[in-house]
Parts: C-alpha cells; sequence; structure tokens
C-alpha cells in the first residue's frame, strides 16, 4: 500500500473506527487515541498487514480494541492501588430491554450471532462483514436473515401491547 492509498484509507477508515471504540469506552478521547495509535502500528506493518485481501479495517479495530482493554486493565489496576480496594464497585443494573436482547442473541447460533452484532453494532456493510469473518457474501446474507428472524421470535413480548388492548 503506497502512502496515498494509506492516507486516503486512513480518511475513510478513521471516523468509523473511533466511533465504533468510542461506543466500547465511552470516551471520545480514548477512542482517538486508541484508533491513533492502531493506525501508527499498521503504518509500521503496511506491507504485510495492509496488503492483498486482508481486511486492514479489521485488523486496526482489532489493534484498537486491545489497546483500549489494556489501558482500562492497567488504569483499573491502579485506581484500586490508590485506593486501597480490590473489591468491585456495584453496577447497576442493565435495563430489562437490555437482558432481553442479551439472552435472545445467545441464543442464536454463533455465526447468526456475529453477524447481526457486527452489521448493527459495528455498522458494517456484508461485503465487509464477509471479508472479516472469511464467509461468502450470500452466506453473510442469510445469516443475518435467518439471524434476524431467530432474534425477532426469541424478542416477542406475553404481553399484549397498550393498543391492542384497546382493540379489544
Amino acid at each position: 500500500m503506497t502512502e496515498d492509498e494509506f492516507d486516503l484509507f486512513y480518511t475513510a477508515a478513521y471516523p468509523r473506527l473511533v466511533g465504533q471504540l468510542y461506543a466500547l469506552t465511552g470516551n471520545h478521547a480514548e477512542a482517538q487515541d486508541v484508533v491513533q495509535e492502531a493506525f501508527v502500528r499498521a503504518w509500521d506493518r503496511r506491507s504485510s498487514v495492509l496488503a492483498g485481501d486482508r481486511a486492514p479495517e479489521a485488523w486496526i479495530r482489532t489493534v484498537a480494541h486491545r489497546l483500549a482493554m489494556s489501558r482500562w486493565r492497567r488504569a483499573r489496576h491502579w485506581w484500586e492501588l490508590v485506593r486501597g480496594e480490590s473489591a468491585p464497585r456495584p453496577v447497576p443494573e442493565p435495563s430489562p430491554d437490555h437482558v432481553a436482547l442479551v439472552a435472545a442473541l445467545r441464543r442464536l447460533p454463533e455465526a447468526q450471532r456475529t453477524a447481526i452484532v457486527l452489521h448493527h453494532l459495528c455498522d458494517l456493510s456484508v461485503e465487509q462483514i464477509a471479508a472479516e469473518t472469511g464467509a461468502a457474501v450470500g452466506t453473510v446474507k442469510a445469516r443475518l436473515s435467518r439471524g434476524r428472524s431467530a432474534l425477532a421470535a426469541h424478542l416477542v413480548s406475553e404481553e399484549p401491547h397498550p393498543t391492542e388492548e384497546a382493540c379489544v
């Protein structure tokens, strides 16, 4: 990959990757830092990582994710040392909708769950998912379709919707 190609790739992928890492870390500045560091590492390895039919954005996302997790662990460990406590702080309970969604996602086969998360949460296209997972485009489309159908079936509420009660 030439320097100009890398610049174009950076310009296109950087905002998208920062958005994804921001969703992961909850800290925009941290997301920018880890994505920038991942791009620096990609630049150093551009002849091997960014060449051929590899998915360079997936590689950078993975590196940025690992950097963010490493920083988070170091910060947590430092905070525990400073405060002198090792007991975890209480975490607020997730909403019922969140619990239902996670439970429904867990009931899906891994391939369908992966396709749905990459498409709907990471905002990847079908072609990008195919490149990242090594599956054919048609296979990814089938996994998305079947996964959505299965997810909808798992998320069906037993309670009638308020407008349904008014019609009865």
